[in-house]
C-alpha cells in the first residue's frame, strides 16, 4: 500500500497528473489460487491505495453490480453498496472504518483492496504479486439493483426476478468423450444471477432471485438434474459423474446452458471438443495431423520456464503464465533437468545458446521470429567490449561468466561478481566471494587480475547488452527464445538442413515417432502435433497443410500440444509418465 501523500496546494494539483502516470508502473500481477491471471487483471495505483477492477472480481468468487452510480459487492453472507452521497453502506456486517471511495481508471470501475479486505476476502500482498485464494463459487450475472433484496443468510426476499419454467438436457459420443448439454430456461426480464460451485461428480448452480418447483430428473447418458427451493430462491445440482462443465447464459428468452464435457476411457487420446474452442482459436486436422491456431490480434506468444533445473507438467507451465494453450519444446539433459540451449524470457538470456541449432523468438510486439541467432552479452565500459564466455552460475575463474537472478549463489573466493539491472548503465553493487542472487537482476562474475578493465565499486558506468548477431535474417531485439530445431519453412519453402544443426540422422531423435512444431497459418501462430513420421514427414505435411514457417519443438513421447479447459490434450501428454518432466514450453496468452 502506499502512504497518504501529505496535504498541500502544490500536491493537490500535481496529484491528477501524478495519478494518471502512476497505474501502470505500480500495478501488480492478480494470483488466483496460486495461478497468475492475464495481465489486463492487474492491480491499479489509486489515489487511496492499490485496487482492482470491478468486472475482475467475480473470479474472486465475489458478486457485483458494476454501476458507478449502485454499485454492489456481494461475498459469502457480506454485502457493501456504494451510491454516489451516500457513500458505503454494510450489509449483514459493521465494516469497522471509513472505506475509500470507488475511482474509474479509463473505462473501468476500481475498488481498494482495504474495501475487499472488509468484504472478507483473503488477499495478500507481495512485491510481486496480489494473492487470493481460489474461490469456493464463481458468481455469473450481475446483482439486481439496490432496491432489490439482498441474499444473505436469515434474510427473506419479497419479491424474485426470475422463474425457472423447464430444463432441456442433450448428450452424444466422439470415441472417448462425451457431451452433455443441459439448458435452463427462465421466465423474467434481464440477466439472471447466478452462483456456480464446480464438485466431485457434477456443478450446482445457485440462483437466489429465481423461484423454481422441486424436481428429480434422470437425463441422457445417466446424469441427474435436482432442484430445490434454497431460501429465497432456488438451486440445482447437475449430476454429471465427472469431468468439466463451462457456463454461459443467453438473452430473449433467458437461459443458463451448462456444457459438460466427461472422459470416459483415459488410457486414449480423446478428440478436440471443437465446439468449445475459446475465441480466436481454430482447430484443424489433417490426416494424423493436428494444428491448433491462434489469432494474433487476441493472443501473444511467450516462452515459460520452470525453475532452473526443475521440471513441471505442461499444464503447470500454461495455468503459471495466465495462458490458453502451450508447446512443450526446447532439449535439456534428461538427469538434471536443466535446458542444454537458449533460453531468454523479458528481454534476459537465462540459459546461453549453442549457436547451432533453430530458435523461435518473439518481439514485445509478439512478432515470431525463426532463425538461427548466436547470442551473447557484451559488456561494456570506457569504450571497451567484452564478451561474455558463458551463462552459468558455477565459479569459472578462467572465463567471465553472466547470470540471471534466481536465489541460486554465483562467485567465489578471489573472483568479484557485479549486479547490474537490465537494460541498465551503472554498477548496483560490487562483491567478493559467494553471491546469492536475486530475480530481476543480472551478475557478471569475473577474475580482476584476468579482466582489469572492469569496474570494482557500484555506481561505476558499465552497460550489459545482449546482441543477438543472426547471419541468415535480420533478427531484431527478441523479448523471448528458445532453441529448438530443426528449422524446416520459411517463407514457405524447405530449409531442413540436420547437418547445419548438428543433429544425428541416424539417432533416436530422428526416428519416426510424435512430432511437435510451431508455425504460421495465414500469419496465425499456430501448435503443430503430427500423430507419427520423421521430420522430414513432419516437413511434407506442414507444406500440405500451408504454413509459410515452422520450426520442430520436440519429438517422442514428450511431444504435445494442450488448450486449457479439457478442450485439447494432444498427445494424451497429461496421462502419460512425461506429465511433469519439461523445463520450458511456449504458451499462448491473452493480450
Amino acid at each position: 500500500m502506499t502512504r497518504p501523500l501529505p496535504c498541500r496546494p502544490l500536491l493537490a494539483f500535481l496529484l491528477p497528473l501524478a495519478l494518471s502516470a502512476w497505474p501502470a508502473a505500480q500495478a501488480r500481477p492478480l494470483s488466483v489460487g496460486g495461478e497468475v491471471q492475464s495481465a489486463a487483471l492487474d492491480s491499479r495505483e489509486l489515489g487511496s491505495g492499490e485496487g482492482l477492477a470491478v468486472w475482475t472480481l467475480p473470479r474472486l468468487g465475489v458478486a457485483v453490480r458494476n454501476d458507478p452510480q449502485d454499485l454492489r459487492l456481494l461475498y459469502g453472507n457480506r454485502e457493501l453498496r456504494w451510491a454516489p452521497g451516500r457513500g458505503w453502506q454494510a450489509v449483514g456486517f459493521a465494516p469497522g472504518g471509513q472505506l475509500p471511495a470507488p475511482e474509474k481508471v479509463g473505462q473501468s470501475l476500481y475498488v481498494g483492496l482495504d474495501v475487499l479486505r472488509a468484504l472478507g476476502l483473503s488477499l495478500t500482498v507481495t512485491p510481486q504479486t496480489v494473492e487470493v485464494p481460489a474461490p469456493r463459487s464463481h458468481p455469473a450475472g450481475t446483482l439486481p439493483p439496490s432496491q432489490a433484496p439482498a441474499i444473505p443468510a436469515g434474510t427473506a426476499s419479497s419479491r424474485s426476478t426470475h422463474t425457472l419454467v423447464g430444463a432441456r438436457h442433450s448428450a452424444h459420443r466422439q470415441r472417448t468423450v462425451e457431451f452433455q448439454r443441459t439448458v435452463l430456461e427462465l421466465q423474467g426480464g434481464g440477466e439472471a444471477f447466478y452462483q456456480v460451485q464446480q464438485r466431485e461428480g457434477g456443478v450446482t448452480v445457485s440462483l437466489p432471485y429465481t423461484q423454481a418447483a422441486a424436481r428429480s430428473e434422470l437425463l441422457d447418458g445417466g446424469a441427474v438434474l435436482l432442484v430445490q427451493t434454497a431460501g429465497s430462491g432456488s438451486r440445482v445440482d447437475l449430476l454429471t459423474g465427472g469431468g468439466q462443465t463451462h457456463i454461459l447464459t443467453l438473452q430473449n428468452p433467458t437461459r443458463i446452458v451448462l456444457d459438460t464435457v466427461v472422459y470416459r476411457d483415459r488410457s486414449q487420446t480423446p478428440p478436440v471438443a471443437e465446439g468449445l474452442l475459446p475465441q480466436g482459436v481454430r482447430y484443424r486436422q489433417q490426416g494424423g495431423l493436428s494444428l491448433l491456431s491462434f489469432d494474433p490480434s487476441r493472443y501473444r506468444p511467450r516462452v515459460v520456464s520452470a525453475p532452473w533445473g526443475q521440471r513441471t507438467g505442461l499444464a503447470a507451465l500454461v495455468r503459471s503464465a495466465g495462458g490458453v494453450a502451450g508447446i512443450n519444446g526446447g532439449y535439456f539433459d534428461m538427469q538434471s533437468g536443466k535446458p542444454v540451449d537458449l533460453v531468454a524470457q523479458g528481454g534476459v538470456m537465462r540459459i546461453g545458446s549453442l549457436q547451432k541449432r533453430a530458435t523461435l523468438g518473439f518481439t514485445p510486439a509478439g512478432e515470431v521470429l525463426l532463425g538461427y541467432p548466436a547470442p551473447r552479452y557484451v559488456a561494456e565500459v570506457n569504450g571497451q567490449r567484452l564478451l561474455v564466455n558463458q551463462m552459468t552460475p558455477l565459479p569459472r575463474p578462467e572465463l567471465l561468466t553472466a547470470w540471471a537472478g534466481d536465489g541460486r549463489t554465483v562467485g567465489a573466493a578471489g573472483l568479484v561478481t557485479l549486479t547490474l539491472r537490465p537494460g541498465g548503465s551503472q554498477v548496483q553493487a560490487a562483491q567478493s566471494g559467494p553471491v546469492g542472487t536475486r530475480p530481476g537482476e543480472l551478475y557478471l562474475t569475473f577474475d580482476p587480475a584476468r579482466f582489469p578493465a572492469l569496474p570494482r565499486t557500484a555506481g561505476s558506468p558499465l552497460s550489459l547488452t545482449l546482441e543477438w548477431n543472426a547471419s541468415d535474417a535480420p533478427w531484431p531485439s527478441s523479448q523471448d527464445a528458445l532453441s529448438a530445431g530443426p528449422l524446416l519453412l520459411r517463407g514457405g519453402q524447405s530449409v531442413l538442413n540436420p547437418q547445419r544443426e548438428g543433429f544425428d540422422t541416424s539417432g533416436s531423435i530422428w526416428r519416426a515417432t510424435h512430432q511437435t512444431a510451431f508455425g504460421l497459418l495465414g500469419g496465425w501462430p499456430t501448435f503443430v502435433y503430427l500423430e507419427r513420421g520423421t521430420p522430414e514427414q513432419l516437413l511434407a505435411a506442414l507444406r500440405a497443410a500451408g504454413l509459410s514457417d515452422a520450426v520442430r519443438m520436440d519429438s517422442g513421447g514428450s511431444s504435445a500440444v494442450y488448450l486449457t479447459g479439457g478442450y485439447a490434450d494432444l498427445g494424451g501428454y497429461l496421462n502419460s509418465a512425461w506429465s511433469r518432466d519439461i523445463p520450458n514450453a511456449v504458451v499462448m496468452v491473452p493480450r
